[in-house]
């Protein structure tokens, strides 16, 4: 939805009122994801806004879910080699990663991408200690 934010009011509006077009026309529940500027645009078509509930993601925080999600990461990856990594490398990216989403698979991603072009074929807690992140932290929302 923050997307629609780099439209002219003309073009949020026409979008929004597709929006409302669509869930109408086809009966269907939409689901959007932006940030907190997304929201404020919604909340400025007072129809629209009743037809979304809003929730705010919560942070990751150094509990079995976060190992979870990262655990799932690396299977994923298109690597030869199978990637584990001890507590404090997990405890390290959720540092660095501030624990928001889009981060973390940023954060794997890059990893993933230098294990392949060393060779290493693999994510280890050195690349994981070494990383230094190249996403901007404020352009996220909790």
């Amino acid at each position: 939805m923050h997307n629609i934010l780099a439209g002219s009011y003309r073009e949020q509006r026409i979008v929004l009122n597709t929006l409302g077009f669509l869930s109408n026309r086809l009966q269907i529940s939409l689901v959007c994801f932006g940030v907190n500027e997304a929201r404020e645009a919604i909340n400025g078509d007072v129809q629209l806004a009743r037809r979304f509930e809003q929730f705010t993601l919560s942070r990751w925080a150094a509990n079995e879910q976060f190992e979870n999600l990262v655990a799932s990461i690396l299977r994923n990856t298109p690597l030869e080699k199978p990637s584990v990594l001890t507590a404090k490398s997990l405890r390290r990216m959720l540092q660095i990663t501030e624990g928001i989403t889009s981060n973390i698979f940023h954060m794997i991603n890059n990893l993933a991408i230098d294990a392949i072009k060393s060779g290493g074929e693999r994510i280890t807690d050195e690349a994981v200690e070494n990383w230094a992140p190249e996403f901007n932290s404020e352009a996220a929302f909790a």
